[in-house]
């Protein structure tokens, strides 16, 4: 009998190698490649007829099959996140930060759907007693929802394809899972690799719902190979700041909806409770017009949300500035810093640059740069921002305001929410159309007053001679 040899596989993308090495080659990763037993291969009897195959049956697009009916839990923003409902026969990917509540949540789904459909939640890291207990604390303890502990991929699997099994099942988590067919141990690239693929053919052959509980690295990724967020068809991150009582439920794949959507919850002792008014519950803490803070309105998927950017420009006491960002990108921060020295005359190379977007939610669209730039000159100026304003634009490195996206979304959730002044760039009108530009448009409430050179929005801070630190500024000449 041969003898079976180990191989080495990286932890992070699943490439194999013959040795160990420090850095994997086709990731470029370190401290990632663990030895794993090589799979038993087959013999050759059981491989006869191996090469044997049938022609495929190609159907046309157009066919009478009937989508199938959503499963609608009463919790709306999960709906809204997985797209209006989860789709029969579908794989969720469910990743978050230990403690930010993914088994809470994914109880209190269970629960909700417990009284239309059979449902199972399967934990492989807490006991039923357990369960129980945290059930008990969300009033959730008379829900019907069957539990059950196990680590075994074989026993669940045999579980879930019996006759009368559930529609809908939570494993809590991947990482824990393990087939005896493999001789790696649980959480491995080899095994959750293997666990996952198991459990999605089931969820497509018998129409089940299954809901994955994914642990993160340090780094915030789901942890495991990458394949597995390519094999679900949804992929959902917890996200929230432990300072903080908001937790952000965020969609970055959906086979069955939009992307980039987003549902707000805030944690409760009784658990997580649904935010249907997002930007009324970030701007509930804001305290009138003060220096160093703007209004941003933003696009999170669908849905548009109001949040404050607040920035602060101190003195420097080291020869370094430092430059801190919450909520935001750095290296977009360092951007518009630039633009605002070199295009406008600004001085902010000898002062700490702190930013910090308000609740704990993270904003990575370019039409927050307009709004960022308002903050650091409304603090550096000590000036504040034109009164009960909204901003929203992207900068060019020329100093350009260039237009974004859905801005009458944006201008609507501000004038619902009280704003009757917005520093915006030329919107996209219908061929034809004229707009009042910079003089000021009126859009149902709103005051529009359209910016086309980050130089004009400099301007509404004061005259020159208010401004601290400020250089003469050269004109700025556009092609």
């Amino acid at each position: 009998m041969a003898r079976r040899e180990n191989h080495y596989v990286c932890q992070a993308c699943g490439a194999t190698a013959p040795r160990w090495s420090g850095k994997c080659e086709a990731c470029g990763a370190w401290n990632t490649i663990v030895e794993e037993a090589a799979p038993e291969l087959a013999p050759h009897a059981a491989k006869r007829g191996a090469g044997k195959s049938s022609r495929l049956e190609f159907v046309g697009l157009a066919g009478a099959t009937a989508p199938a009916a959503r499963r609608v839990s009463a919790i709306a923003e999960f709906d809204r996140v997985c797209g209006g409902g989860l789709v029969p026969g579908s794989a969720v990917l469910v990743g978050g930060d230990p403690g930010i509540g993914k088994s809470t949540l994914l109880l209190q789904v269970t629960a909700a759907l417990s009284a239309a459909t059979p449902v199972a939640y399967i934990s492989g890291e807490e006991a039923i007693d357990q369960i129980r207990m945290r059930a008990a604390r969300l009033g959730l303890a008379r829900a019907d929802v069957a539990l059950a502990s196990a680590t075994n991929l074989r026993d669940v699997l045999a579980s879930l394809d019996a006759a009368g099994g559930p529609t809908l099942a939570v494993i809590d988590s991947i990482q824990t899972m393990y087939l005896d067919t493999l001789d790696s141990a649980p959480g491995t690239v080899a095994q959750v690799r293997a666990c996952a693929g198991e459990l999605i053919r089931l969820a497509k052959r018998r129409g089940t719902t299954i809901l994955l509980v994914g642990h993160v690295t340090k780094e915030g990724m789901i942890a495991g190979p990458r394949v597995l967020e390519h094999m679900v068809d949804t992929v959902l991150y917890f996200e929230g700041e432990r300072g903080h009582q908001f937790r952000i439920l965020r969609s970055v794949k959906n086979r069955f909806g939009p992307t980039d959507e987003i549902g707000v919850f805030e944690m409760t002792d009784a658990g997580l409770v649904e935010v249907p008014n997002p930007s009324a519950l970030f701007l509930a803490e804001r305290r009138g017009e003060v220096s160093g803070a703007a209004v941003f309105a933003g696009m999170e998927g669908t849905r548009p949300v109001l949040v404050e950017i607040q920035a602060l420009v101190a003195p420097s006491g080291f020869g370094t500035p430092r430059r801190a960002v919450v909520g935001w990108d750095s290296g977009r921060l360092a951007m518009i810093l630039a633009v605002l020295e070199t295009r406008c005359g600004l001085v902010f190379g000898s002062s700490d640059v702190y930013l910090n977007v308000a609740g704990g939610l993270r904003i990575g669209e370019p039409a927050a740069d307009l709004a960022v730039a308002a903050a650091l000159v409304s603090s550096l100026t000590d000036h504040p921002a034109p009164p009960a304003s909204v901003i929203f634009g992207e900068i060019g490195l020329s100093g350009e305001v260039r237009a974004v996206g859905q801005a009458d979304a944006r201008l609507k959730e501000a004038a619902k929410l009280g704003f009757s002044r917005a520093l915006c760039p030329r919107r996209r009108r219908p061929q034809g159309a004229q707009g009042k530009g910079e003089q000021g448009e009126r859009v149902g409430a709103i005051d529009v007053s359209e910016i086309a050179l980050l130089s004009d929005l400099v301007e509404l801070f004061g005259p020159p001679a208010a401004r601290n630190g400020r250089r003469e500024r050269s004109d700025l000449k556009m092609a």
